[in-house]
């Protein structure tokens, strides 16, 4: 993951204002018995914008794997194909393929006196090093009616989803920080978080990496990154610290 430098702005007031008043009704009061802030006249606040952007990788690598071959006799066809296919299947899952990321598909035609048999093993895997071994098994120990593609590496859902809320986490933690260290300057203490809003958020594809295959087939594969960015706006109550209060 790479981190931006982030950029925070602070503005210290007396009271909330009326602006902020609303804000802070609608996050928190919205379906409840409001309590308007006016009624806290001596509620005061430090507003802070905070950013952040981070990059995640593939985390999934898609592999597809076809056997064919053409007989005379359907038997001959149809048993040659499946010797092979039950080869593949067996070396995906030693190779911790799961079996619910594992897709089988047969195709059987006759053209004139020829049967033609197809079957293709599309196969999704987590782990990169897994998949590039087994890729290197069935290369080395199957012959050329086997082909054996490239992998295509994707995001999962779940993994552009954690993304979005790492992303979002970290800019607000950016301004808690900022907003902490404005507060020591100004002789405060920092107090709960009043509001959160999220005020921009954005998703790019960025450059690639490379990725060497097998020994036996060396090849570059380009994997793009997935980046994203948010900007948050926090308002936080401000306090007087304990030694301050104790003079008055």
């Amino acid at each position: 993951m790479a981190h931006s430098p982030s950029r925070v702005f602070a503005t210290v007031s007396p009271t909330a204002g009326d602006v902020y008043r609303d804000e802070i009704e609608s996050a928190f009061n919205r379906g409840r018995k409001q309590t308007p802030l006016h009624t806290q006249s001596n509620v005061r606040v430090v507003q802070m914008t905070g950013c952040a952007e981070l990059s995640c990788s593939p985390d999934r690598a898609t592999v597809t794997i076809s056997v064919k071959n053409s007989k005379e006799n359907v038997n001959d066809v149809t048993n040659s194909v499946t010797r092979r296919l039950e080869y593949i299947l067996q070396t995906v899952r030693q190779h911790d393929a799961k079996e619910e990321n594992i897709t089988v598909t047969k195709h059987l035609q006759r053209v004139e006196e020829l049967f033609h048999m197809q079957a293709e093993v599309l196969v999704v895997f987590s782990d990169f090093e897994k998949m590039q071994q087994a890729r290197s098994v069935l290369i080395e120990k199957l012959d050329k009616s086997v082909c054996v593609g490239d992998p295509h590496y994707s995001h999962s859902a779940e993994s552009l989803g954690l993304l979005r809320r790492r992303v979002c986490l970290e800019a607000v933690d950016n301004a808690r920080l900022k907003a902490s260290e404005a507060c020591c300057i100004l002789g405060q203490a920092l107090g709960r978080p009043l509001l959160v809003r999220e005020e921009e958020s954005r998703e790019w594809t960025s450059g690639q990496q490379e990725v060497t295959g097998s020994s036996l087939t060396p090849h570059q594969t380009g994997i793009t990154l997935v980046s994203a960015s948010s900007r948050v706006f926090v308002t936080f109550e401000l306090r007087l610290k304990d030694s301050n209060r104790r003079k008055f």
